[in-house]
């Protein structure tokens, strides 16, 4: 799981993220001097090799339009976890889906998804589809949310 010269160039040059245009790698290949389709095939080796986790966009939801953006807390039974967080994932309008501990007795809630919408009536909208889904096996629930825009930056590299 090494990484050569190349390598290196290709993740200084994505880890901010890939540039807003209609091909990125192209863009990202003719910075480098490279072919695109190497670009393309060493970042899909590195993210198969576990070198990079992910490729993924990084939106900026407020930009969107998107003001009501919560993070749904649930205290589902730990039997049900395993079966219902994918589901809970599966739906179109959850960005991240996922388990955590609880911390009883202050915080009984231990799955988590995250919901995103233009009006608060959308966000509640999902967040009570959410709920249906989940049934009595959910014992309660909150939505936290945002306040402000934190920084989503990963691991850097340094020159």
């Amino acid at each position: 799981m090494n990484i050569d010269a190349v390598d290196r160039q290709i993740i200084q040059a994505t880890q901010a993220g890939l540039p807003l245009v209609a091909q990125p790698y192209q863009a990202v290949a003719e910075e480098l001097g490279l072919p695109v389709e190497d670009v393309m095939q060493r970042l899909a080796r590195m993210q198969r090799d576990g070198i990079i986790r992910r490729i993924a966009a990084v939106p900026n939801h407020y930009k969107l339009g998107y003001r009501y953006n919560g993070m749904t807390v649930w205290d589902v039974a730990d039997s049900y976890v395993d079966s219902l967080g994918p589901q809970v994932a599966e739906l179109p309008f959850v960005s991240h889906c996922y388990q955590r501990p609880r911390h009883l007795p202050d915080w009984p809630y231990n799955l988590f998804a995250m919901v995103h919408g233009k009006t608060e009536q959308d966000a509640e909208r999902q967040v009570a589809a959410i709920a249906e889904l989940l049934g009595e096996r959910a014992r309660s629930h909150e939505v936290l949310y945002s306040t402000k825009i934190l920084k989503k930056t990963g691991l850097r590299i340094g020159g």
